[in-house]
């Protein structure tokens, strides 16, 4: 019998990124607490972005949009152990190379949100045929970056993607909508 996604247990960390806790995630989910998360842009051969919509039964942002493929770390997992996994797991690819950490900042949720979790941005070139879970991903395509700029405003984004798609745009000197 698989446990549940809720049973996983994830570390609590600090507002520097320390371990300072260890529970299961539906309890650090119910009560906001601080964990930790990795956001992976996947581009493929003709350097298009792997865009998705999440499924309705998503626990966290159902059926919105999202630029990046990712989710929590594990408790006692590296930040990059986390990232090929998710990656590889999203997209339903083995072989994947390792994805490059580009940046990290601590994303919040905002008032009556779900809190705030340390986030960890990768980038990674897939040149491998996808097959994404059909539990995480309810539609997908390859992007050119300037469409994923054009639907920025029309599409219902995932917040956090939307901040840490923010964040490696001005890494990049372009900030949002500048191409």
């Amino acid at each position: 019998m698989n446990a549940s996604p809720a049973d996983e247990l994830l570390d609590v960390v600090d507002e520097r990124d320390r371990v300072v806790g260890r529970l299961p995630r539906g309890e650090v989910y119910a009560r906001g607490l601080r964990h930790r998360c990795v956001f992976v842009l996947v581009r493929d051969a003709g350097d298009r972005i792997f865009v998705h919509r999440r499924t309705a039964s998503k626990a966290v942002f159902p059926s919105l949009y999202d630029m990046f493929v990712g989710g929590v770390v594990g408790a006692g997992e590296p930040y990059d152990a986390a990232a090929l996994r998710e990656a590889e797991e999203e997209l339903g690819v083995t072989g994947l190379p390792r994805p490059e950490p580009v940046l990290s900042f601590l994303y919040d949720d905002g008032p009556g949100g779900r809190g705030s979790w340390w986030s960890r941005v990768y980038e990674v070139r897939c040149d491998l045929p996808v097959e994404p879970q059909a539990e995480e991903v309810a539609w997908h395509a390859f992007l050119p970056e300037a469409e994923v700029e054009r639907r920025l405003g029309a599409w219902p984004w995932v917040p956090d993607g939307l901040a840490a798609w923010e964040r490696l745009r001005a890494a990049r000197g372009r900030g949002p909508g500048r191409g």
